[in-house]
């Protein structure tokens, strides 16, 4: 048995190294709009628990180290949460080094998932006593959370008001769904938060005034700086890329965003490398050392935010696990979270604390193994391939065909019209107002586990 797992594990923790070290480095590709479709794809195919887990940490901790591929090398944002890291990039390939920054945000990366994973499972562990609490009071947590997470966001007090009409979209579509194919929906809602601002750009598309207020510019040109390898063998050692300050810098920052689970990993990785660049005077050393940080940054704070609920909770109760990480606590009717009683049956009661560390620490090994020395050896090369052979509108396209056929698998016609209905609103509101996915996915919580009680109680 322990075999078996361990050999699906491995199976599927390459399977998502090498898939996301690939859609990695293909730029705008949105974690929520990519990770959590694939992830829900695994588990709707019938694979175990530890390989679900261990596909999902291979696949985060691999897409954050090759996200830094176009950021450093192209000044284009690998997906949202590389985005902090462009002012840095932008100088230091001005400066004519876009290699040695690509090293330093990956070096810093694949440091700081070995450090998380171990700080978040025990900070989980000391706050496992609390689950049962926070889980029969879940109706009312969660929406506590949503206005949290919405007041953190970049909408703010816009997010918090919006959070009203979305969960009374939800309310009516689900009570429209009990009518029409007589059982409510969950992955249609889940998957249309998930394309919403997809679905957003492409309805302002279609609109003659909104194309007309879309940029347009000519084809854009790239400068690629040549490859310098300054190390021998295949595998690069994390420790001689990056000085001793800057390891001693990226894993203070790690151990510390590691024990966070409720702010935004963008937010979180701007503050760090606002407090590392503060305090170092050698324009150089500043840069990389921010690079290093800030991605580490990322990488950390996403597990984090990923196993501190699903390891002591089994809710959603962060914006990185009501988001990309959705289908590790809620994919019905593999996984879920009881509508009645708020009781959940996912990842969290189906495996061990012990289980959550090893197989976490397998899946950061592998994406170690493939997504490092993929960036630290064939960086230009393969941005080159990227840039030249792989179109992106073939790519979304691609997801967009996955995301139909799983919405029509739930519901059929009425699933795809739900899904599309929640994504042009989840949308429209993320682009407008500044409402971002975890802001909505905990707002379909206060939906299905909350608004029950109060007409209940009415």
């Amino acid at each position: 048995m322990i075999l078996n797992d361990i050999l699906i594990a491995l199976s599927m923790g390459l399977i998502g190294a090498v898939v996301f070290s690939a859609i990695g480095m293909v730029s705008g590709t949105d974690e929520t709009a990519t990770l959590a479709p694939l992830t829900l794809l695994v588990v709707m195919l019938g694979v175990p628990p530890v390989g679900v887990f261990t596909f999902f940490i291979a696949a985060a901790v691999s897409k954050h180290m090759t996200h830094a591929i176009p950021t450093t090398l192209l000044g284009i944002p690998g997906d949202t949460t590389a985005v902090p890291l462009l002012p840095e990039a932008n100088m230091l390939r001005r400066l004519g080094i876009p290699h040695i920054a690509l090293r330093k945000a990956i070096s810093g990366a694949i440091l700081s998932a070995f450090i998380a994973v171990p700080v978040a499972v025990g900070l989980a562990a000391v706050l496992a006593p609390l689950g049962t609490h926070i889980t029969a009071a879940a109706p009312y947590v969660f929406v506590i959370a949503a206005v949290l997470i919405g007041y953190f966001s970049p909408g703010r007090w816009t997010s918090i008001v919006c959070i009203v009409p979305f969960v009374l979209l939800v309310t009516a579509v689900n009570a429209l769904s009990k009518n029409a194919i007589g059982e409510t929906l969950s992955i249609s809602f889940f998957l249309g938060i998930a394309v919403g601002p997809l679905i957003a750009d492409l309805l302002q598309l279609g609109s003659r005034t909104g194309r007309a207020a879309m940029p347009r510019s000519g084809r854009k040109v790239f400068w690629l700086a040549p490859e310098v390898k300054d190390w021998s063998g295949y595998l690069p050692n994390p420790a001689k890329v990056l000085s001793p300050r800057q390891i001693a810098l990226t894993s203070a920052a790690a151990g510390v965003s590691s024990t966070t689970f409720v702010f935004s990993p963008v937010a979180t990785t701007v503050l760090a490398g606002e407090l590392v660049g503060s305090r170092i005077k050698h324009v150089y050393e500043r840069l990389t050392s921010v690079m290093a940080v800030k991605n580490g940054t990322t990488e950390s704070t996403y597990l984090a935010e990923t196993l501190i609920p699903l390891v002591a909770f089994g809710l959603p109760l962060s914006p990185v696990a009501a988001g990309p990480a959705a289908p590790l606590f809620n994919a019905p009717p593999v996984y879920g979270v009881d509508e009645a009683t708020g009781q959940v049956n996912n990842l969290h009661t189906m495996m061990s604390t012990w289980q959550f560390l090893v197989f976490g620490l397998v899946g950061v090994a592998l994406a170690a193994i493939v997504a490092y020395p993929l960036s630290m050896n064939f960086a230009r090369s393969a941005s080159l391939w990227v840039m030249r052979k792989v179109s992106h509108e073939a790519l979304i396209g691609a997801f967009a065909g996955l995301i139909v056929v799983i919405s029509w698998y739930e519901g059929g016609a009425f699933g795809v019209a739900a899904t599309l209905l929640i994504a042009a609103f989840a949308g429209v509101t993320n682009r407008l107002f500044g409402m971002n996915a975890g802001v909505q996915f905990m707002a379909y919580y206060v939906a299905i586990l909350f608004v029950p009680k109060v007409i209940g109680l009415a």
